[in-house]
């Protein structure tokens, strides 16, 4: 295949800049707010000020190489692939439950490779796209009920991997990437109303026998009726509103955020960076990164409507669905407009297995991009 920049079908001439600078932007912008988010905690404690951000950058790098390296190889043979990935993630997560996983606050999600933690249900998210996308391709936009229902069994058991760990927040994500992947897939009216009717249901029977973990439960309500909170968690979102409020329009400015400097936000590297970015940086701030944050969607849909076959516009429409539904869920909680979960904001949130697999998925829409022509 000719790279040559200057053939008008080179990989290299189609390359989305605009996505990926977008990318790298916010990515850059993530590090600089875990940074701010743990200086102050680490100088306090007598330790170095800037590990995590250290630490981040090193992920940001490993994700720039990883999305790199997914570049590198044409999706149609990535393709070919995703059996074989299937299988080693599912074969990950079965590993994690068991003795060799890491435990910590009652989730069993983690390996241990040395002074690192890889969490497997991360790139599991990517894996899960190219194998629905592969199988939904195969019947070229007219999803029958067998090919559904097959579609649906590689999707629940992953999810039913994850449940165990326990990890909701995860699953939820893996909803959305389901429902967005069988839709453009070709899946029937019929189907989604009664996917949508089985969903319900196995949410009712979720709740009703008991099956959530007492602290998942009070996080899924406490953002409705905090009064009813017995495990606390609406202590994160009272200071988390706190801290967003107390950012105004304009932000306390970089590095100046008591709410952050103090440590009052729980997990604020983490499921609560958004904060870090509401209180320093203003509503300014947090509309310019939500608009970052659209130039990338937009990019990734335009991808999707460009791509040459059903297969790429399936993959852009699975890391979309991802990334969306991520964002939304994230920001959300923040604000108590959605449930408190462990979903991390993309690019954003400290956390090396969740930005190296945000990368790849970038990867992949950028490598459906740049070969709409070959």
């Amino acid at each position: 295949m000719d790279l040559s920049p200057r053939n008008p079908a080179s990989p290299l001439r189609n390359l989305d800049l605009t996505l990926l600078l977008s990318t790298v932007g916010v990515s850059l912008v993530g590090v600089l707010m875990v940074y701010s988010a743990t200086r102050q905690k680490q100088e306090t404690a007598g330790l170095d000020p800037t590990f995590f951000l250290k630490r981040q950058a090193v992920f940001l790098v490993l994700g720039l190489v990883a999305m790199g390296l997914v570049l590198l190889v044409d999706y149609r043979r990535i393709r070919d692939f995703a059996p074989m990935l299937y299988g080693g993630a599912i074969l990950a997560l079965l590993l994690v439950v068991s003795p060799i996983g890491t435990s910590r606050r009652g989730t069993q999600a983690w390996f241990q490779i040395g002074a690192f933690q890889f969490q497997p249900s991360e790139v599991a998210k990517v894996v899960l796209i190219l194998t629905l996308a592969a199988v939904c391709a195969a019947v070229r936009g007219s999803l029958d009920t067998p090919t559904l229902l097959a579609a649906l069994g590689l999707a629940f058991l992953p999810m039913a991997l994850i449940y165990v760990q326990p990890d909701l927040g995860t699953n939820m994500v893996f909803v959305a990437i389901v429902i967005a992947v069988l839709l453009v897939g070709g899946a029937q009216p019929r189907h989604i109303s009664l996917l949508a009717l089985l969903g319900i249901s196995a949410i009712v029977l979720v709740v009703e026998l008991g099956m959530l973990q007492d602290y998942q439960r009070d996080r899924l309500t406490a953002f409705l009726d905090p009064q009813t909170d017995s495990q606390r968690s609406s202590y994160n979102l009272r200071q988390s509103q706190i801290a967003i409020a107390a950012g105004g329009v304009a932000g306390r400015g970089l590095f100046q955020g008591t709410q952050t400097n103090l440590s009052f936000v729980p997990e604020q590297h983490t499921d609560f960076i958004f904060t870090a970015v509401g209180e320093e940086l203003g509503f300014i701030g947090g509309v310019s990164l939500l608009s970052f944050f659209g130039v990338m969607m937009w990019r990734i849909w335009r991808a999707a409507v460009l791509a040459r076959d059903q297969f790429g516009r399936l993959v852009c429409v699975g890391v979309l669905a991802m990334l969306v539904f991520q964002i939304f869920e994230n920001v959300g909680m923040t604000m108590g407009i959605t449930p408190i979960t462990g979903i991390p904001l993309p690019f954003m949130s400290y956390g090396g297995s969740a930005t190296i697999a945000s990368f790849i998925g970038i990867g992949l829409v950028l490598n459906v991009h740049m070969r709409r022509f070959s």
